[in-house]
């Protein structure tokens, strides 16, 4: 009887044992499983994160060279214009200035745009000359244009004309300006592309 007892309370453990194993290995597999799903779907978002990060900078990085090429064919471009500005300036400039500077080259000037004037319009015109002028030039046109200011033409000197003249009707309205930067900007401007294109040549 002992044995018997004995008998059926091991088979009884045994069971149990086996049962315990059995359910442990179930959910330690289990486990494995899930461990495994959850390690392939980190891998997987792992994978996607660096994939879209290295797109992102792929892009980052397109877009970076294309602004520095811009910016750097922009600043060459600014400096072959700055460089032909400086040197159609250095052209132009001085023997702009030494024209505008003679008085017999002014008197000279003026007289003709008088007699234009006066060809297709009344003599209802006002000229205004540098008041650092005014010595030389204010007794030659009284004496030169003597008719023309009987007949409308007025003749003024102002400190805002720095240099050359300026002309308009008498009542107002508008001056049309002849000076030296005047000529100085029209002829960079004409001359500015030709410079350009003996500078920068080889560029073609």
């Amino acid at each position: 009887m002992q044995t018997k007892l004995q008998e059926l309370t091991e088979k009884i453990y045994n069971e149990g044992v086996e049962k315990a194993r059995q359910e442990a290995d179930a959910i330690l597999n289990e486990a494995r499983e899930k461990a495994a799903a959850i390690e392939k779907e980190a891998q997987k978002t792992a994978e996607s994160i660096v994939k879209d990060a290295e797109e992102k900078a792929e892009t980052l990085k397109q877009h970076v060279d294309s602004e520095l090429k811009m910016s750097i064919s922009q600043s060459i471009s600014a400096l072959k214009q700055e460089l032909a500005n400086q040197v159609t300036m250095k052209a132009v400039q001085p023997g702009v200035k030494e024209v505008f500077s003679n008085v017999e080259f002014l008197k000279t000037v003026v007289q003709k745009v008088v007699s234009a004037w006066a060809e297709k319009d009344t003599l209802d015109m006002k000229v205004v000359m540098a008041e650092k002028d005014r010595k030389e030039l204010e007794t030659f046109f009284k004496n030169q244009l003597a008719d023309e200011l009987n007949k409308g033409l007025e003749l003024s000197f102002s400190d805002g004309v720095k240099s050359g003249f300026k002309v308009g009707p008498a009542a107002g309205g508008y001056l049309i300006s002849f000076t030296d930067q005047d000529f100085i900007s029209f002829f960079k401007t004409y001359l500015r592309p030709r410079t350009s294109e003996l500078l920068f040549e080889q560029d073609k």
